[in-house]
C-alpha cells in the first residue's frame, strides 16, 4: 500500500515502513540502543531526505525506547539516578546540536554533515565494539577471569563525586555529564538516540555492569530524542507525522520482543551482534558516498539557490 508523505514529498510502501519500524524495536530492546544508526541510514536508501530522516527518526525512537524501558524497569534494571545525571547533559547537547544543524541547513550542507557524521562515527565505534567483544569471547572461552573495569584512576580523581547504588559506583558526575552531552549532539545532528556511543562509554568509561547499562540508556533515550524532536519540529518544520506514526507503530511491537531476545543472549554475544550491525551500515554509506560523488556536489548547489 503506497502512501505519499507531504513533508518528505515522496511515496513509500506503509508495510515497508512498519517493517523497518519493527526491526529497529528489535534492536532496542536487544541491545539498549534507540535504532536510529540503523534506521536513519534505512530511509535515506529508500529516499527520504536526510534532514526530514533525521528529525523524524529521533520522534519514532521515543516510542520504542519507551516501551523497550518499561520491561527494563520491570526487571529493576534502570538506574534512575544515573539515568537523570545523563539527560541533563543529553538535553544540553541536544539544543547545541539543534542550533548547528539549523546553521547548516540553511548553508545546504546539512545532508552531506549527517552522512559523514554516520561513516566516521558508525566505523570507529563498530571497529572499537568488534575488537573488544572478540577479546571478551576468547577470554570467556579460556575461562579467563573478566577484566573489571571498574579501576579508571582518572574519573576517580575527578571532583563532584556522587554514589550510584544500583550501578554500584561512586564517582564523579562529569563524565556521565560529557557523555550525555555528547549523546545528545549526535541525536540532534544524526537522528539517533546515541546509544551505540552512549552503551559502550557507560560500560567501558563509567564501568557500569552491562545488565544496567541497556535500561538506563533507554531510560535517557527517551527524554533525549523527544526533546529533540520538539526543538526540530518547531524550528524547521522537517518531522513529517505520517512517516513517524508508521515507524512508531512497528517500532513498540519490536522492542517487546528485542527484550525478550536479549535476556536470552550473553553480553559478549549482544556487543558482538551489534558491532556487525554497525560496521555493515557504515561500509554502505561509505560505498554510496564513494560511488556517487555527484550527489556530494548537488548538495551544495542546491544551497546556493
Amino acid at each position: 500500500m503506497q502512501i505519499y508523505l507531504p513533508i518528505a514529498e515522496v511515496s513509500v510502501n506503509a508495510f515497508l515502513l512498519l517493517g523497518l519500524g519493527g526491526i529497529v524495536g528489535v534492536l532496542s530492546g536487544m541491545f539498549g540502543v534507540g535504532g536510529g544508526f540503523l534506521m536513519t541510514p534505512l530511509l535515506f536508501f529508500i529516499g527520504i531526505p536526510p534532514a526530514v530522516a533525521v528529525a523524524t527518526e529521533a520522534n519514532q525512537i521515543v516510542a520504542s525506547s519507551f516501551s523497550g524501558v518499561l520491561a527494563h524497569l520491570k526487571k529493576r534494571t534502570v538506574d534512575l539516578k544515573m539515568g537523570v545525571v545523563l539527560l541533563i547533559g543529553g538535553l544540553i547537547g541536544a539544543a547545541l546540536g539543534v542550533l548547528l544543524f539549523n546553521y547548516l541547513k540553511s548553508l545546504g550542507q546539512v545532508d552531506l554533515l549527517v552522512k559523514l557524521c554516520y561513516v566516521v562515527f558508525l566505523g570507529v565505534i563498530g571497529g572499537l565494539m568488534f575488537i573488544e567483544s572478540l577479546g571478551a569471547i576468547r577470554k570467556a572461552k579460556k575461562n579467563a577471569p573478566p577484566t573489571r573495569r571498574k579501576k579508571h584512576n582518572w574519573i576517580h580523581g575527578l571532583p563532584f563525586k556522587m554514589r550510584f547504588r544500583v550501578s554500584g559506583l561512586y564517582i564523579s558526575v562529569i563524565p556521565p555529564l560529557i557523555v550525555g552531552l555528547c549523546v545528545g549532539i549526535l541525536a540532534a545532528i544524526m537522528g539517533v538516540g546515541g546509544g551505540f556511543i552512549m552503551v559502550p562509554a557507560m560500560i567501558y568509561l563509567l564501568g557500569m555492569p552491562t545488565k544496567v547499562v541497556v535500561g538506563t540508556s533507554l531510560f535517557q533515550i527517551i527524554f533525549v530524542t523527544a526533546f529533540t524532536t520538539l526543538l526540530h519540529a518547531t524550528t524547521n518544520y522537517t518531522v513529517d507525522m505520517a512517516l513517524a506514526v508508521l515507524l512508531l507503530v512497528g517500532g513498540v511491537i519490536g522492542a517487546q520482543i528485542g527484550t525478550r531476545i536479549g535476556t536470552r543472549l550473553k553480553a559478549e554475544q549482544l556487543r558482538i551482534l551489534l558491532s556487525l550491525m554497525v560496521i555493515t551500515v557504515c561500509g554502505k554509506l561509505a560505498f554510496d558516498l564513494l560511488v556517487q560523488p555527484a550527489e556530494l556536489f548537488s548538495i551544495g548547489a542546491v544551497g546556493g539557490h
